[in-house]
């Protein structure tokens, strides 16, 4: 939800000819997440709170905040961001993917002490070959 004080969010989309059931399992398991994304140790249950390691900005605190298997997962990412991934079936062995990367303030500064603005570019930029990683990934 967006409000006069954020934002757009970042919205990544991909179909991939890969079956919804094996893209689930790379989006909400720990094993499947680190091979497109970062190390953590995921479980997909509301309320679990798991890590993501960033890497140069560190470990990073998450909690699960949704699971509706096989089409949505969300998680809540460091202090104010949440990742929301849909799954839609397509049929034939193909599945369409939508990754959404919410809780960005047009005013104040992250955790990581950068004006928001620089990250969600930055990032939204990165999400591009995140989620083309993922389809490697799956239509492996």
């Amino acid at each position: 939800m967006e409000t006069q004080n954020t934002l757009p969010d970042i919205r990544q989309s991909q179909v991939f000819n890969a079956p919804i059931a094996k893209v689930w399992s790379a989006i909400s398991t720990s094993e499947g997440l680190s091979a497109w994304f970062m190390p953590n140790d995921l479980e997909p249950v509301v309320g679990h709170a798991f890590t993501i390691d960033a890497g140069p900005f560190g470990i990073q605190p998450c909690v699960v905040k949704e699971v509706d298997e096989p089409n949505r997962i969300a998680f809540h990412w460091g202090k104010e961001w949440t990742i929301t991934i849909l799954l839609d079936d397509l049929g034939g062995s193909r599945t369409s993917c939508t990754l959404i990367h919410s809780g960005w303030r047009a005013d104040g500064m992250t955790e990581f002490n950068m004006p928001h603005s620089v990250v969600r570019d930055t990032m939204g930029q990165g999400w591009v070959g995140i989620v083309a990683k993922l389809g490697t990934y799956v239509e492996a």
